[in-house]
């Protein structure tokens, strides 16, 4: 249940929210739900999910810094997507480029072939609506960046959010720009506040 302060910080023009929560403060797994708020009257509906998510392997963080592996709580815009392959019929601005190739193994031996197929950039640290791939981080470097939802490798991730294949391409199909998509993520204690 999202309390107070955190229900305040979705824009009031948002008409979609993916809710991602963390299991605990120090727990790589969480559970994703997409509502939706056509009718203000009627207030937010489930729309889709709920989902397996993994986040970063230490968990969640109000403060994220590089490399802590955490993820940053929050409520952040979804404005951008991209991935190795081709689009799977998105209204979000999409880059399809090589540079999303991913290879290596994650934290639990997993390999990580294929994570970066379908990513959508969660507004953290960023420019909304550059680029996933676009460098540029206006809290400054030490503050992290490069916070996605991709596909998920079966693992902790550094500090993002992944969700099945499946779920990625459905949420791409899904979300609309003109309903000011919004992912409201954190352990299930931060997002109560």
């Amino acid at each position: 249940m999202l309390g107070q302060t955190v229900r305040s910080a979705i824009p009031a023009e948002s008409r979609q929210a993916l809710v991602v929560t963390g299991n605990s403060p120090d727990s790589s797994e969480a559970t994703a739900v997409l509502y939706t708020r056509d009718d203000p009257a009627v207030g937010w509906e489930p729309a889709a999910g709920p989902w397996p998510a993994h986040n970063a392997l230490y968990g969640w963080t109000d403060e994220h810094r590089v490399n802590d592996l955490r993820t940053p709580i929050g409520v952040y815009g979804l404005t951008a997507a991209g991935g190795l392959l081709e689009a799977p019929g998105t209204e979000l601005p999409y880059v399809q480029s090589p540079a999303f190739t991913a290879s290596g193994e994650g934290f639990d031996g997993e390999s990580l072939e294929g994570s970066f197929d379908y990513v959508i950039a969660i507004d953290y640290n960023r420019v909304p609506g550059a680029s996933p791939l676009d460098p540029t981080r206006p809290l400054g470097e030490e503050r992290g960046g490069g916070i996605w939802l991709h596909v998920d490798h079966g693992g902790p991730t550094q500090g993002c959010i992944s969700l099945p294949e499946d779920r990625m391409e459905e949420l791409l199909r899904i979300l609309d720009p003109a309903k000011l998509p919004v992912i409201v993520m954190g352990d299930g204690a931060a997002l109560a506040r």
